[in-house]
């Protein structure tokens, strides 16, 4: 599937959260839907956990503070956005930044997994504990950050054969902000993705 076909799906799909009235209270005081941006075609997606304030202005994802680190990090592997796609589990701000509910995040499920299909990554890179739980349901962050994980996922909303995923959890950029160690580790594990993309372009284990 071409890029501008896939890009079309992608915003079908982000139409269909607005017409089924998903999370009505959160759409409610939100000032739009931030669906995500990047590459509709890219090898790697970053999935974070809900759109802050300057996110919910501007309609893109990850573009305060936390979004400069993470374009800093990008940088630091040779990458621009426009070779990535961004994403959170919830397209829609939560009040005063609070933690997606339970709820919330099941309600978007469906079409996160459904922006994954069309996408068809070849790494997940999740940032922080929600959506890193969301694909690896067993995850303990303090462990795992920057441990690779091979996944055959298959939601239930996937009619096909599913997708081969190698899925890298990550800490919340937002969490280095103020804390010089948690950036080394950020900065450190990052730099895994290129080396992870290139065993999976060579077909190795």
């Amino acid at each position: 599937m071409s890029s501008s076909n896939k890009q079309k799906r992608l915003d079908q799909i982000a139409q269909s959260i607005i017409d089924d009235g998903v999370c009505p209270d959160l759409a409610k005081q939100a000032t739009q839907l931030v669906m995500g941006a990047g590459d509709p075609d890219a090898s790697v997606v970053f999935i974070g956990e809900a759109p802050g304030k300057k996110e919910d202005e501007l309609g893109q994802p990850f573009v305060g503070a936390s979004g400069k680190f993470l374009d800093e990090m990008l940088e630091s592997i040779h990458l621009k956005r426009s070779q990535v796609y961004i994403t959170n589990i919830v397209k829609y701000r939560p009040p005063s930044n609070r933690d997606p509910s339970r709820e919330e995040k099941d309600a978007f499920t469906p079409y996160l997994e459904r922006q994954l299909e069309v996408i068809s990554p070849k790494v997940v890179v999740t940032l922080g504990r929600h959506s890193g739980e969301y694909l690896l349901p067993d995850i303990k962050i303090s462990r795992d950050h920057g441990n690779p994980f091979r996944l055959k996922w298959n939601p239930e909303s996937h009619q096909g054969k599913g997708l081969e995923l190698v899925v890298l959890p990550l800490y919340h950029p937002a969490a280095a902000l103020y804390n010089g160690n948690m950036r080394e580790t950020l900065m450190y594990d990052f730099a895994k993705i290129p080396i992870i993309i290139k065993k999976l372009t060579n077909g190795e284990k």
